[in-house]
């Protein structure tokens, strides 16, 4: 049954002439590969197949893992309508319509599963959109993203719904996957009667980056290649297919911050491999090298410091010579800095000193600059004492004088605490010192 009149019955996508990643889906939960830790035995999702537990969920995961598989597989299991419904090409008028249909099935005894792929461009009046029909029951709504749900899916419909995370597949279950579509004559590519190398399919797999239905898009380019000379699926052929490393990458999205995140925190840890490693994960996906300078300048103010003050001049030269000679050859600047900031001493005492002396600022009473401290132009302001009892430093000996620069409230506090790393072990020893000659001066002036 269908919910749209003139929708073609059957399973029409499983023709020949569909993608191979199409005639390959799984039709049922023993043909599903992947994502044991949620439909294995006793597992949450396979439970809740089992129960026929109509809740409402999110698939949140990469592409290609197999969320749109398991709404449908959901929906002929439990026997319910399948409707399908992109986010991209849909708005409140197209809601409105599938749900009067879903109502209209549900008065008729009948089931609807609901299936938005990329809920996650549905905006916060759309979303609102289905929560009535969501309470009620009238559809149950399966969402698919590859967007972290805590930050796109408004938090009405999200505490409707439960959230199930997929898991990239591994290589070596790709490879598995691709060795069966060459082999099935039914749906895959059995009847073209190709041969294959393993390493091949091993470069498809790994190029991936998970995704099975790039991967057996590949696949099928290089069956049409192989078809075409040797009727073998070698190592080259599988080159020529890939033609270029699938990253998977959203610049807007969460992979752009887990992936700056793991730069930072490698380089934050001493590792510059990891840290190349990151970086070069970043400018292949077409980062912007400008963004990545800005946080490496930023690395290196928050994580080196004083204890290598150097490094920010550093890092600040990396961003004016990406600037001057742009991507790729202004790469290695940024591949230098990154490589230092990993090796460098690490300290950030400044960045601790610093948040400290703005949650006093926030949190307690904003007190008057000390009379002392003020500059006092006119003559009324010298009346009214300002600068009265200010010492110049460099007349004092050692340049140190005894008088506190803080207000009365907060005189003895102290944000700065240096560390013992790199040079800011010098900077230690110098407020070691400072202390010192304060306190033999105001012994002094106290012997008076």
């Amino acid at each position: 049954m269908s919910l749209f009149d003139g929708e073609p019955e059957g399973p029409v996508e499983k023709s020949g002439y569909a993608p191979l990643a199409e005639r390959m889906r799984p039709r049922t939960l023993e043909e599903y590969s992947g994502q044991e830790h949620l439909l294995g035995p006793g597992k949450p999702l396979r439970v809740q197949i089992e129960r026929n537990d109509p809740s409402s969920m999110i698939f949140w995961g990469p592409p290609g893992v197999g969320k749109t598989t398991l709404a449908k597989i959901i929906a002929e299991k439990t026997r319910a309508n399948f409707v399908e419904f992109s986010a991209v090409l849909s708005g409140i008028k197209e809601i409105k319509q599938v749900m009067a249909a879903a109502a209209h099935a549900a008065e008729m005894h009948s089931r609807t599963i609901l299936f938005v792929d990329e809920i996650h461009r549905f905006n916060k009046a759309q979303q609102d959109a289905f929560l009535p029909y969501v309470e009620r029951g009238t559809i149950r709504l399966i969402g698919a993203t590859t967007e972290n749900p805590s930050f796109e899916i408004i938090s009405a419909l999200l505490s409707r719904c439960r959230v199930y995370v997929l898991q990239p597949l591994s290589e070596e279950r790709i490879v598995a996957l691709l060795r069966r579509a060459i082999t099935d004559r039914e749906r895959g590519l059995g009847a073209m009667e190709l041969s294959f190398d393993e390493d091949a399919l091993a470069l498809i797999a790994g190029y991936s980056s998970g995704d099975c239905r790039n991967a057996y898009n590949t696949l099928e380019i290089a069956a049409q290649l192989a078809q075409a000379g040797t009727k073998q699926i070698n190592r080259a052929v599988a080159s020529d297919a890939i033609q270029q490393r699938v990253l998977v990458y959203d610049k807007s999205g969460e992979e752009h911050y887990n992936l700056i995140s793991a730069l930072h925190k490698s380089v934050r840890n001493s590792d510059p491999d990891a840290a190349l490693y990151w970086l070069a994960r970043m400018f292949s996906a077409g980062e912007d090298p400008l963004y990545l300078a800005r946080r490496v300048v930023r690395m290196a103010v928050e994580d080196i410091g004083l204890a290598a003050p150097e490094a920010l001049n550093l890092c600040l030269s990396a961003k004016e010579t990406m600037e001057f000679l742009g991507s790729p050859e202004g790469d290695l600047a940024l591949a230098e800095a990154v490589i230092y900031l990993s090796l460098a001493p690490k300290s950030n005492s400044a960045y601790l000193a610093y948040g400290a002396a703005l949650q006093e600022v926030e949190h307690t009473r904003q007190e008057p600059v000390p009379l002392h401290l003020r500059n006092a132009p006119t003559r009324l302001m010298k009346e009214l004492e300002y600068g009265k009892g200010y010492r110049y430093a460099h007349d004092e000996e050692d340049r140190v004088a005894d008088m506190d620069c803080l207000p009365d409230v907060l005189r003895g506090h102290s944000y700065y605490k240096p560390t013992e790393e790199g040079r800011e072990k010098r900077l230690a020893e110098r407020m070691d010192e400072i202390r010192r000659i304060r306190a033999t001066k105001r012994g002094s002036a106290d012997g008076r």
